[in-house]
């Protein structure tokens, strides 16, 4: 079993890779770190407390994480591709508002329970966990391994001709967090984009799934597609990055690794 302590900025194919956390046996989210990215903070921490809520988990913390970044103090956000609120056609009720959210020093608590027992993924901005190794270094050093979702090698990037979003987002932290890691495991955009649900699986999945993300999940796969279509035409299906990234720490023989 797995245990996860996840950062991420809860847009589509972030709370796919919750979703995916939450349902697999072999993994146990045990806290959620919401920070800026492809929606605000605030959005992206109720988009995380909407599917605990859901999932019957708001037993699992959510943590509040940072709320820019540390280049310039600004970051672009990105409706047309994950929403207004970052699950596309889909508003949280308010009723999330209930649900407590963590100080950021509780990371601090789960690295120290769980230690080589835990596995963090980062599938956002690197900011949040940029400070948690800046403040914590030793003790945040001690978890088994660090996976995330950042940068693209030998193809473009998603916001540039170069860039990854994550990475661009904030490329101070970003190279913090590789600098400091011990035991990191990068998984780029180049290899993300060939993670790609096509639409008839959605369906599929949508109407075959007996879980709490039923209604869910076709209505936000379809946005994200859409959004996808309209960058390129020729695209099959939507590129689950962020699962991707879940994914690995599970199924580590479905990629290929260069050290």
């Amino acid at each position: 079993m797995k245990k996860v302590l996840l950062f991420g900025d809860s847009g589509i194919d972030d709370s796919l890779a919750i979703i995916y956390g939450l349902l697999h046996p072999e993994i146990e989210i045990v806290g959620i770190v919401t920070s800026y990215g492809n929606v605000t903070k605030e959005q992206t921490t109720r988009n995380a407390l909407y599917l605990l809520q859901l999932a019957g988990r708001t037993d699992i913390p959510v943590i509040s994480g940072a709320s820019l970044p540390f280049l310039n103090g600004f970051t672009a956000y990105y409706p047309e591709i994950h929403g207004a609120e970052g699950l596309g056609p889909i508003q949280p009720p308010e009723s999330v508002a209930s649900i407590p959210i963590h100080n950021f020093s509780l990371i601090l608590s789960i690295v120290e329970k769980y230690k080589e027992e835990l596995t963090i993924v980062d599938v956002g901005r690197s900011t949040s966990l940029a400070i948690a190794l800046n403040l914590w270094k030793e003790t945040m050093q001690s978890v088994k391994e660090i996976y995330i979702m950042s940068g693209v090698f030998l193809q473009p990037g998603n916001v540039s001709s170069i860039a990854e979003a994550n990475a661009y987002g904030d490329p101070v932290s970003t190279r913090f967090v590789i600098n400091q890691s011990k035991n990191l495991t990068i998984i780029p955009l180049n290899v993300t984009n060939s993670a790609v649900l096509l639409p008839t699986e959605a369906e599929y999945i949508a109407e075959h799934t007996t879980t709490p993300f039923k209604s869910l999940i076709k209505p936000i796969y379809d946005y994200y597609f859409s959004a996808y279509k309209k960058l390129n035409p020729s695209i099959k299906g939507a590129p689950l990055h962020d699962v991707v990234a879940m994914s690995a720490i599970v199924n580590p023989d479905s990629l290929q690794y260069m050290y």
